[in-house]
């Protein structure tokens, strides 16, 4: 009798468990959070598939540097694109620009992405979220980072290019810097 309760207890644990219950066992020092106008991304980063530019990610996070930056091309079933200081997807920071670090991670919904020019070499503080699968971008674009918590967030950006009043990051961090 106690293991068909055990069992039980089990499978209820399974089916009610709250939607964020997975990102509370993630590490503080490769999760990201990004405060948007309708609440909090909590975004896992992935330094196994691109340990530089998650570390790129991660200083100009420290610095503030994606505080108030405008998403400046959000596109309905594709992506929303940002990290660009004048708005314009032709900026970035004053970091020099990573080499790729391409992988087999597919681009699938919620998945961070840098952006870049042509030149493969060419990344620097720009990113996307997916709002679909984009298969076609795998082995492209350096994959960086997931959404285990408010994709439905993302999913509220306002669409645009640009967008006619573009949303802005209100404070992006990292887990192990938050107060």
């Amino acid at each position: 009798m106690s293991r068909i309760i055990s069992a039980f207890a089990l499978v209820a644990a399974l089916f009610f468990l709250p939607a964020h219950a997975g990102a509370q066992s993630l590490d503080p020092e490769n999760t990201l959070y990004l405060d948007l106008k309708d609440g909090r991304v909590t975004i896992k980063l992935r330094p196994d598939l691109a340990p530089n530019h998650v570390e790129r990610i991660k200083k100009l996070t420290r610095q503030g540097f994606y505080d108030g930056i405008v998403f400046h091309r959000v596109i309905d079933g594709f992506m929303a694109q940002t990290g660009d200081p004048t708005g314009t997807g032709r900026g970035g920071s004053e970091e020099p620009d990573l080499a790729a670090e391409f992988s087999s991670a597919p681009f699938s919904r919620g998945v961070l992405g840098m952006a870049r020019a042509a030149n493969p070499n060419s990344a620097n503080s720009q990113f996307f979220i997916m709002y679909a699968d984009g298969n076609w971008l795998n082995g492209q674009y350096t994959v960086w980072g997931e959404v285990v918590d408010g994709m439905a967030f993302v999913d509220n950006i306002t669409k645009g290019e640009p967008p006619a009043n573009p949303d802005k990051i209100i404070k992006m961090q990292v887990a192990a810097d938050a107060g």
